[in-house]
């Protein structure tokens, strides 16, 4: 945190202390008299302890002096010989400035009086109204949390403020940073518990291959050793946004489907797999209470994940659900909102410690390569509904201007292709010889995301990539291609195809099987289906674009009517 230079990581502005009145309704004079004429008299709610102190500090701080009973009641005492002609000599004179050891005000050492006693009496009372007030205000002022620039953005607008700021953070090295200290003995604490998390949608992008390759290899050489063997690390895989997936998706194929996926990743064994919704708190209940079970008293627990896989999401369910009192972690769907290891307490049991990490980085999803406004259109945020076509060889499938895919042999004479990804992505589907003119006329315009017809250019190189596929059924889906960071096709085919993937290069491609075996109740029509958004802003701009014609045709007209 730094607050000289708003061009450098870490920066917050120091917080501004604005003048204004205490009281509400109350003018500044008004608020002087209530502190001036606040001394008298308490409320009958005052604390009882309070009202005893002052009462009795009341009490001996009367002088007796001119009180005919005080003076009847002198002589029931019998301190003093009144018999002596000194007593009373002074009495008949009327004497009266004779002083009293004993009656001088009271002071520290007087009786149970001490100092704080004597502080309390001399302090201005305020009323209980008053006294709330400012309890309020301080608890106020005490939940208040400074961040920097870039997580306030990040909560408020969702997007980071000074992308120039962001270029100049270092990545994370988890190998350096947590692998190694996975492994190493901990002394007198608990199990180490690995959360990895995972986002449903975007399974094969999203998994943390290179931690679970760091971590298989650690695993497999501390077996080797009888000390480290017996503290090895305990994995649990959880699946989130599962309230994105298809609800006709059974919850024991996911299981399953999550598992093999996992186990293809490169994934060592697991103690436990979990399908969760922290939006939802679906599975959190549940997934808490084995991570404790696991950690145990004294255990250190571990969130890792890709990029915006959920991490912050979950463990601010796991706050919510434990009314722990944190700090809300940042959340965005910004790639990379986590920058440092973060402790979380009040989660766990009192020993136990909780940590959040920041995304591991994967520069090979598509939604890597977006700005702000087309990751918001590839980002799905809704239950995914399933977009089908029949495909006939020589036709071609524009999924927005990032993918491409042309069928250029099937030993049948059509598949069924159906698309999985965002709803505000524009679809197309035309003939294979003109597919590059299509994509060349409309990329950026009617074929959105990119945003814009020289986006394209800046995202890399549109290469090409042959794909053979098999299947056995026209009735299901039979086998999945999934681009990282955007979504995936389902192809249902019986028999043999060969097909051209057209994307960006860098851009992972995984062959998987199928996640849905249904595809959509009917299939979409051959050309262009834009969403909303895209439809209602061609609409307009094709609106101002006949109005500037007919300005100029009639303006054309005008002027060869005064030619002629």
């Amino acid at each position: 945190m730094q607050d000289k230079d708003p061009n450098l990581p870490g920066y917050y502005q120091k917080r501004k202390v604005v003048e204004g009145t205490l009281v509400e309704n109350e003018n500044v004079e008004d608020l002087e008299e209530h502190f001036e004429g606040g001394l008298e008299g308490l409320d009958d709610d005052d604390d009882v302890e309070e009202e005893e102190e002052e009462d009795f500090v009341d009490e001996v701080e009367g002088n007796f002096e001119g009180s005919d009973t005080e003076e009847d009641n002198l002589g029931k005492g019998d301190g003093f010989d009144w018999d002596s002609d000194e007593w009373e000599a002074n009495f008949l004179k009327g004497e009266d400035d004779i002083e009293f050891d004993g009656f001088a005000p009271a002071s520290v050492g007087y009786g149970n009086i001490t100092e704080e006693i004597m502080e309390k009496s001399k302090r201005k009372r305020l009323s209980k109204a008053e006294r709330k007030r400012m309890a309020r205000e301080a608890q106020k002022e005490k939940e208040e949390v400074t961040v920097c620039a870039r997580c306030h953005s990040l909560r408020n607008y969702g997007q980071v403020k000074n992308q120039s700021v962001e270029n100049l953070i270092p990545d994370f090295d988890f190998d350096r940073l947590i692998a190694t200290r996975l492994i190493k003995p901990t002394g007198n604490a608990g199990a180490t518990v690995v959360v990895m998390v995972v986002d449903c949608v975007d399974f094969d992008g999203s998994f943390p291959k290179r931690a679970a390759n760091s971590l298989f290899k650690l695993l497999e050489n501390a077996q080797n050793d009888s000390k480290l063997s017996k503290k090895l690390p305990k994995l649990v895989l959880v699946a989130t946004k599962v309230d994105l997936l298809p609800s006709q998706i059974s919850p024991t194929r996911l299981d399953r489907w999550v598992r093999h996926r996992a186990k293809a990743g490169g994934a060592p064994k697991l103690n436990g797999v979990y399908l969760v919704s922290s939006r939802k708190d679906l599975g959190v209940k549940n997934l808490l209470a084995f991570i404790k079970e696991l950690a145990g008293p004294r255990g250190n627990v571990w969130v890792i994940g890709a990029q915006n896989a959920g991490k912050s999401t979950l463990i601010n369910a796991f706050a919510k659900r434990e009314k722990a009192n944190i700090t809300r972690l940042t959340e965005a769907p910004v790639p990379g909102t986590t920058l440092g290891i973060l402790r979380i307490g009040g989660i766990l049991s009192a020993k136990a410690k909780m940590y959040d990490t920041p995304g591991l980085l994967h520069p090979y999803l598509m939604s890597m390569r977006l700005n702000r406004d087309e990751q918001k259109m590839v980002e799905i945020r809704k239950e995914l509904k399933p977009r089908t076509y029949r495909v006939k060889v020589g036709q071609a499938v524009h999924v927005g201007g990032l993918m491409r895919l042309d069928l250029n042999y099937a030993s049948v004479e059509t598949i069924y292709v159906t698309i999985w990804a965002s709803p505000n992505v524009s679809l197309h589907l035309g003939k294979v010889e003109n597919a590059d003119e299509i994509w060349k006329n409309h990329v950026g315009i009617r074929l959105q995301p990119p945003i814009g017809e020289d986006r394209a250019s800046e995202l890399g190189k549109w290469q090409e990539r042959e794909v053979k596929v098999s299947g056995s059924s026209w009735d299901v889906n039979t086998i999945d291609i999934a681009a990282a960071g955007l979504g995936w096709f389902s192809l249902g085919l019986k028999g043999e195809a060969t097909l051209a993937l057209w994307t960006y290069d860098g851009v992972e491609i995984t062959l998987r099987e199928p996640l849905v075996l249904d595809r959509a109740p009917f299939l979409e029509r051959p050309g262009f289906w834009l969403p909303k958004a895209v439809s209602d802003a061609i609409g307009s701009q094709s609106k101002l674009e006949s109005q500037k014609r007919k300005k100029f045709e009639e303006s054309t007209d005008d002027l060869s009517e005064v030619s002629a």
